[in-house]
């Protein structure tokens, strides 16, 4: 058992509550919360860890959405329109796959951790990065992804794909949980899309998969023209999409812990369909704003939950949850800033959690010990702007604490 105490202890709980000079004790489990005097009266005999002043607790951020097998670029990549950058993606992946080894990832996860990250949804195409995941205390829900939209390539596409699956269940953990995730309606078969699901539906496995995020896909899906069309006669000799949106949709019931990420050319029709099933939205402002394509309108989403993700760095310069926050803030200028930083580190914990299954994201009794700890420049008067003032300023940890442990 341990006790550690703040200036402020912030809960992403349902109430929002927040606790001032307050304490935690924990082990792997939160075991209860209060303020630090009524703790030192129950636990007299129990070292407090005090944090300095001004300092801050709150559950570690979960970063939705992540593609590590692409870290190594930084100016590589042709940025602005997104079919300007799939196919520099396509030029030059295997250079950066084969420079994005194991070392460097770690290291990416390592950065990750100190600015705050303690949970991650890491989309995977090629299982490269499974060794750095499994090594980092980082808790890792590792999205074996199946792509290919050929009919006549669907059985080896499928048998690779439980190959990866089956290699990450055997390294499963209460720290690394293997998960699916389908690429998108343009890219996967039907069968392919049906069969992974299948086996989603019987392992009870989270799901996710990238979803109409630019005008270009939206135009090929509905209407099989524009840039794309291009893109799958020179590739693939298609010249029809495999399926249509909604016909996408409709193959994902009864799957638990589902989300879709970016989803910026949804229809309203579409997003129906989502809360219908269930699901949650993972937001990658900063790659959206990168490639060019439209910002995801919150009010939309209704009671949709949504999440926040850095996507990869082959569509962001930062994989910083703290960065993705401040530009979530920044491109939203229609929100209240007091109030939008509120709901979006709810969506950064609780939110995350929720989508990804795990108990996690509140500082709350009986959820996992997954803590962050740091220090604002100065003292915050009014309560009310705590969270706005955390996005505004915090870069680095001063603790992080995952599974009750000091990482």
């Amino acid at each position: 058992m341990k006790i550690i105490s703040a200036n402020w202890i912030v809960t992403c709980d349902e109430n929002n509550r927040i606790i001032k000079n307050g304490a935690v004790v924990f082990d792997d489990k939160i075991l209860e919360i209060d303020t630090l005097v009524n703790i030192e009266k129950k636990y007299p005999n129990i070292e407090i860890l005090k944090l300095e002043e001004n300092s801050v607790l709150m559950p570690g951020l979960i970063n939705s959405h992540v593609h590590l097998e692409f870290s190594s670029n930084t100016t590589t990549l042709k940025y602005g329109n997104f079919m300007s950058w799939l196919n520099s993606v396509i030029k030059s992946r295997d250079d950066l796959i084969n420079k994005a080894d194991k070392k460097l990832i770690s290291t990416k996860l390592d950065r990750m951790k100190k600015t705050g990250t303690t949970t991650i949804g890491a989309i995977s195409s090629y299982s490269f990065d499974m060794e750095p995941c499994v090594k980092s205390p980082i808790n890792t829900v590792f999205f074996c992804e199946v792509i290919g939209s050929k009919g006549d390539m669907v059985d080896t596409l499928f048998a690779d794909f439980k190959d990866r699956l089956n290699n990450a269940k055997r390294l499963k953990s209460k720290n690394f949980i293997p998960a699916i995730a389908i690429h998108s309606p343009y890219s996967v078969h039907p069968f392919l899309v049906r069969e992974t699901l299948n086996l989603a539906r019987a392992e009870n496995l989270a799901v996710s998969s990238h979803f109409l995020e630019s005008p270009e896909e939206f135009s090929w899906l509905h209407k099989d023209e524009g840039s794309f069309l291009d893109f799958f006669k020179n590739f693939l000799g298609q010249e029809k999409a495999v399926t249509k949106p909604m016909e996408f949709l409709n193959l994902f019931s009864n799957i638990k812990n589902l989300s879709f990420t970016h989803c910026v050319e949804a229809s309203d029709v579409d997003l129906e369909k989502i809360k219908d099933l269930g699901a949650s939205i993972n937001h990658c402002v900063t790659s959206n704003r990168i490639l060019n394509n439209s910002k995801l309108d919150l009010s939309r989403l209704k009671d949709i939950p949504f999440t926040i993700g850095t996507d990869g760095l082959s569509s962001n310069n930062s994989l910083s949850m703290f960065d993705e926050l401040r530009n979530v803030l920044m491109i939203h200028s229609d929100k209240n800033i007091v109030d939008f930083s509120n709901i979006l580190l709810k969506a950064a914990t609780s939110n995350a959690a929720n989508a990804l299954g795990l108990n996690k994201g509140k500082i709350k009794k009986d959820f996992d010990s997954d803590m962050i700890t740091f220090t604002l420049p100065d003292e915050v008067e009014d309560m009310d702007d705590l969270a706005m003032q955390i996005i505004l300023h915090t870069k680095f940890m001063d603790k992080v604490i995952i599974g009750g442990e000091f990482v």
